[in-house]
């Protein structure tokens, strides 16, 4: 018995030995941390050092109302001066009270050159104001879009066309007599999703601004002093709602 009793103490005791020396043997998981990296810092993509703009339009583009820096062509120049330390050059040919009509005509007079990098193009509300038949604007809308795309280098891609605000959510606007707030309003949008229909049928930048507008009522600060006419800080929201298809255009 004793023979039998050391063999089986010998036989445990050597299970606990091995079992030690492979605990021993077995290293112990190593945890490793992924190094942390930082997104890749993106910058603006080059453009030329030297930019021609040419503005077309009417009150909305001139600026009326609001002092000539003001104006959203020339927020737009600011805002790619800092962005790209290029020089812009800005021509405008707008005034107050035009229709399609009056800037095609202004176009044609004036024979600017076709050497514009940056081309934008915002008109039709005196077409409604005034009371114009519909069909002329969706004649001569058309022909100021190819105005505009010879004028920028001959490349639809330099072309940029603005929604027409709407001046029905303006102090002016409510007073009319009548009220004719919702008239006005759904005018505004026939003429503005004709011009964004042709605009994406034809592969041409087309940017909507007007819903900054429709807070003129809401928020003063949008509406410049005579009631009407957008505000500085109304054309900062415009600039700020164009760029990236400006930076689109530009970049190109």
């Amino acid at each position: 018995m004793k023979s039998e009793f050391k063999q089986i103490v010998t036989i445990i005791l050597s299970v606990f030995l091995l079992s030690c020396n492979s605990d021993e043997n077995t290293p112990a998981p190593v945890t490793t941390t992924p190094p942390v990296t930082n997104p890749p810092v993106t910058p603006n993509p080059p453009i030329a050092t030297s930019i021609n703009y040419l503005a077309l339009g009417d009150s909305y583009t001139i600026g009326q109302s609001v002092c000539a820096t003001c104006r959203f062509p020339e927020q737009l120049k600011t805002s790619l001066t800092a962005m790209y330390s290029s020089t812009i050059s800005l021509k405008i040919i707008a005034t107050t009270g035009w229709t399609t009509a009056d800037l095609l005509s202004a176009i044609e007079s004036q024979k600017p050159e076709s050497n514009y990098d940056l081309v934008t193009l915002l008109i039709g509300v005196n077409n409604q104001y005034q009371h114009k038949n519909f069909s002329l604007y969706e004649k001569q809308f058309p022909e100021l879009v190819n105005k505009a795309i010879m004028l920028a280098k001959g490349d639809k891609k330099n072309v940029v066309v603005i929604s027409i605000p709407d001046y029905a959510y303006t102090p002016y606007g409510k007073s009319l007599a009548g009220d004719q707030s919702n008239k006005i309003s759904a005018e505004i949008t026939q003429y503005n999703n004709f011009a964004e229909n042709y605009c994406n049928n034809n592969q041409i930048a087309f940017v909507s601004i007007t819903e900054i507008t429709r807070e003129g009522l809401n928020n003063p600060s949008l509406v410049a002093s005579d009631g009407l006419h957008p505000s500085e800080n109304a054309y900062k929201m415009f600039v700020d709602k164009m760029m990236p298809k400006i930076r689109t255009a530009l970049q190109n």
